[in-house]
């Protein structure tokens, strides 16, 4: 009698592919870390980022991330809309200043001539 233990075909032995699809599975663990340490939300980093998704439509939404506290605001889809009234006209000039008019008749000539060199 012989044993053939230590000659054993590699393909029928189950323990090797068992051995793969553990080296599989540590890859795709790999990368699903490396996809959540690049997500710019990451709640590990001290960094302060703001998402806009869906820019300018109805359903916009704003994600502020400053430290580990996250705020989401949505938008109601309205535009214009809010309390106050309106204070006034800005102008951009030519050469990139702002000049602000109030609309209140009531205001001194200094308020009309207030001008802002903010190059914008």
């Amino acid at each position: 009698m012989k044993v053939r233990f230590l000659d054993e075909d590699e393909e029928l032995n189950p323990i090797l592919s068992s051995v793969n699809l553990i080296d599989v599975f540590l890859v795709l663990i790999a990368a699903l870390l490396i996809a959540i340490a690049q997500n710019p939300l990451n709640t590990f980093s001290a960094e302060n980022v703001t998402v806009v998704k869906n820019a300018g439509k109805p359903n916009m939404e704003i994600i502020v991330k400053e430290g580990k506290e996250i705020k989401q605001y949505k938008s109601s889809g309205n535009i214009g809309s809010g309390q106050g009234a309106r204070a006034g006209i800005a102008y951009k000039m030519a050469d990139g200043s702002m000049i602000y008019v109030p609309e209140d008749g009531t205001s001194s000539t200094s308020d009309k001539q207030t001008v802002t060199n903010n190059k914008l």
